[in-house]
């Protein structure tokens, strides 16, 4: 009997279909934002409350980790719910620093239209500290959004388009306004199930551009400066006229351009609530559900907006797309005519530029030309003198003094006057060329110089006998301890006054200073001191020398011991 052979077994598919279905079922929507404005517009604080990050992630209004050189910034974050326990969606964000075409032209390499128009929003930012520049910008940035759509001519492009403007449509006809919330009640749609059944057209002005249905919002930013002073605006209140009536009619001008697009219009300022409610209504905006069939209710949207519509408070204006028509524009302040904004508007679009009667004049004649804030007085401009024209200016005197000590230093050789100086540097020690050199010890040897040896021979011994003399006044009043001083001698120095002193004074005879080898005069000197030095040290105490010959007298008499004098 042959053994039966075992069934095949099934392919191994299936736990591959479960974990299929699982995560498709629990796929996380992302979504991208793309963050348009000229630079300090105001972008860094959009993105850092759309992304819910500090401040410290973006600088410098759209640089992203403090860099200034980025030509295209981008940045994500997961959007969590109210417990962040789960993610809910993920968000892109990418951002330019202005119109020009070298960073516009880097969008399409990293957001390709085909794939990404069905999950992105543009957000366009302007700011009310320029507001002579809303017209300008907002062509600018509108015109580049219909060339990055329509260069894609492809089939599968035209389908996506078809599908986005059919969604934004279906979202415009299906918006209800919200009702206010009562005692913490969520706010709740108004006669939703009535509209369901029969959806009205779109008004008048409504969705006249924006082919591909991309949602748009434009942001003013900043508008807690509309009534600033300090900003460019105080040069346009001072025109004449109620500046708050033609700011209100700045934002009638605004939401007729808006409706053509069929885009939202929001004012933003440092109050955290206008931020929030930004970020809230573009995650309502940007995950809009597919158009549904006729007749069908609409889908219900992932994220929930439940702000009311506000047009009174000027610094949180509040214009969901959907909401507004050209009724309602005209309620806000009489006189303004929606008609003739649009035509204007549609004159500049089709030239590419300002044109006579085109939205710009109009601008241009209600807000003004651009101004700029007042130049603040700037302290005269100091310029310096070149260093070597101020050296020029003082040549004279610098070289006059170049060195204050050269006038304690000896004169040079060729000079009559000073003989017997030596011109070099003077030798280290008490006796050198530069101690020689100071005034005083000048003026002694100038004074010794007029003298012969004889006068100074005389003069050195009388101070020494007037020293020995004071003898016996001084031994009575000395201590018992310290003893009797003996006669002084001054052997040394009558010896070198004596070897120094020329024999005659002739006519050939040689100044003292100019004896020997030049160093005479000085010896002279030395030895004199030295004399001093020595018997101040011997009659300070006992000296165990024998005493010494006294010099005679001038009147031939000499001195005797104990200052006695004998004949």
């Amino acid at each position: 009997m042959e053994q039966q052979s075992r069934p095949s077994s099934p392919e191994q598919n299936l736990w591959s279909s479960i974990l299929n279905s699982v995560s498709s079922s629990r796929s996380i929507p992302s979504g991208n934002v793309v963050v348009l404005g000229e630079p300090g517009t105001g972008k860094s604080t959009l993105i850092n409350a759309i992304l819910q990050k500090p401040a410290s992630v973006v600088h410098n209004d759209g640089d992203w980790g403090g860099k200034s050189d980025f030509a295209l910034g981008y940045e994500w974050a997961n959007v969590k719910d109210e417990k962040d326990e789960d993610t809910l969606a993920r968000l892109s964000v990418y951002s330019v620093p202005s119109c020009a075409h070298a960073y516009v032209s880097l969008l399409p390499r990293f957001l390709s239209p085909r794939t990404s128009l069905p999950h992105t929003l543009v957000l366009i930012t302007i700011d009310w500290t320029r507001p002579w520049t809303f017209i300008q910008q907002l062509e600018a940035w509108f015109n580049w959004i219909e060339q990055w759509l329509d260069k894609d001519t492809s089939r599968e492009m035209k389908i996506a388009k078809e599908e986005g403007r059919e969604r934004l449509q279906s979202h415009l006809q299906h918006y209800t306004e919200p009702s206010a919330s009562i005692s913490g009640v969520e706010p709740v749609s108004i006669g939703a199930a009535a509209l369901n059944a029969t959806l009205l057209p779109l008004g008048q002005g409504t969705l006249i551009h924006n082919s591909s249905g991309i949602p748009i919002v434009v942001v003013c930013s900043k508008a807690d400066l509309i009534d600033n002073d300090d900003t460019g605006l105080a040069g346009l209140k001072g025109r004449g006229g109620d500046w708050e009536e033609r700011s209100d009619t700045v934002m009638q001008v605004l939401r007729t351009i808006c409706l053509k697009y069929g885009a939202a219009l929001f004012y933003t300022s440092q109050q955290p609530a206008t931020l929030a409610a930004l970020r809230q209504y573009i995650l309502h905006f940007l995950f809009i559900p597919p158009s549904p069939p006729a007749g069908s209710p609409p889908l219900k949207y992932s994220f929930a907006f439940s702000q009311r519509p506000n047009t009174l408070d000027r610094d949180r204006i509040l214009v969901p797309a959907g909401w507004d028509s050209w009724g309602k524009i005209a309620v806000l302040r009489e006189g303004f005519d929606a008609t003739r904004w649009g035509e204007a508007w549609e004159r500049d679009m089709e030239s590419g530029e300002a044109v006579p009667g085109g939205a710009r004049e109009l601008f241009a004649s209600l807000i003004g030309e651009d101004e700029g804030a007042k130049e603040q007085m700037l302290p005269p401009l100091i310029v310096t003198q070149p260093e070597q024209t101020f050296l020029a200016q003082h040549y004279e005197s610098l070289s006059k003094d170049r060195d204050p000590r050269q006038q304690f230093r000896q004169p040079a050789a060729s000079d009559p006057s000073a003989q017997g100086y030596s011109a070099g540097a003077g030798v280290v020690g008490p006796m050198g060329s530069s101690i020689l050199a100071l005034p005083s010890v000048e003026k002694v040897m100038k004074e010794l110089e007029g003298e012969d040896a004889s006068s100074r021979l005389l003069r050195a011994t009388g101070a020494a006998s007037r020293r020995v003399s004071l003898g016996p006044s001084l031994k009575d009043n000395r201590p018992p301890a310290i003893p009797t001083v003996p006669n002084l001698a001054l052997p040394s120095l009558s010896a070198s006054v004596r070897s120094s002193a020329p024999s005659s004074a002739g006519p050939g005879s040689v100044p003292p200073s100019a004896t020997g080898d030049g160093r005479s005069q000085n010896e002279v000197l030395q030895n004199f001191f030295q004399s001093l030095l020595t018997n101040r040290a011997s009659g300070s105490g006992p000296s165990p020398r024998a005493p010494a010959t006294a010099l005679p007298s001038a009147n031939g008499s000499s001195p005797g011991v104990n200052g006695n004098t004998t004949s």
